[in-house]
C-alpha cells in the first residue's frame, strides 16, 4: 500500500501540465518601450537611422523579457527611426530586405532583470556570508 501511495504521489509531482502564453499582438521592445507591430508598411524613403535590434525572446511561460526583445521577430531583426515621427510614438521594424512595418508605442516596459544579474547577486551574497562568517564576535 505504501508503494502504491508513493508511486501515485511521484506521478503527481513529476507530471506537469504544459502551459504557454498566447500573445495578444506581435510586439518589439526597444529602449524600455513596448511597441505593437502593425501591418502598416513604411516606405524605405522615410526610414531614418538604425536604432537597435532584437536581442532576446520573451519567456513563453512567464511573459518576462529584458532588453530589446520581440515575441514575433527573430534575434537580429533591426529597428529604425522614422523621419518626422518621434521614436516615442513609433519605430520601423525591418521584416526583410525591402519591407519595413510600423510599430506603435503601447506602454513603458516593466523592468525585468537579466538572469545574469541574479547570478552576480548570488556570488556577492556567498562572498559576504563567507567573509562575515569568518569574523569573530567578542
Amino acid at each position: 500500500m505504501k508503494r502504491i501511495t508513493f508511486v501515485f504521489l511521484l506521478i503527481i509531482l513529476v507530471s506537469s501540465s504544459a502551459q504557454a502564453l498566447s500573445w495578444a499582438y506581435p510586439f518589439v521592445v526597444w529602449s524600455g518601450n513596448v511597441y505593437e507591430v502593425t501591418t502598416e508598411e513604411v516606405k524605405e524613403i522615410v526610414i531614418s537611422k538604425r536604432i537597435g535590434e532584437v536581442k532576446t525572446k520573451p519567456n513563453d511561460m512567464t511573459g518576462k523579457y529584458y532588453g530589446n526583445a520581440s515575441n514575433e521577430y527573430p534575434k537580429g531583426t533591426q529597428y529604425f527611426a522614422i523621419s518626422d515621427i518621434s521614436t516615442d510614438t513609433a519605430i520601423a521594424v525591418q521584416v526583410n530586405r525591402e519591407k519595413y512595418v510600423k510599430a506603435v508605442f503601447v506602454y513603458k516596459a516593466t523592468s525585468h532583470w537579466h538572469p545574469f544579474y541574479y547570478f552576480i547577486l548570488f556570488i556577492i551574497a556567498v562572498v559576504l556570508f563567507s567573509v562575515l562568517g569568518k569574523k569573530k564576535v567578542y
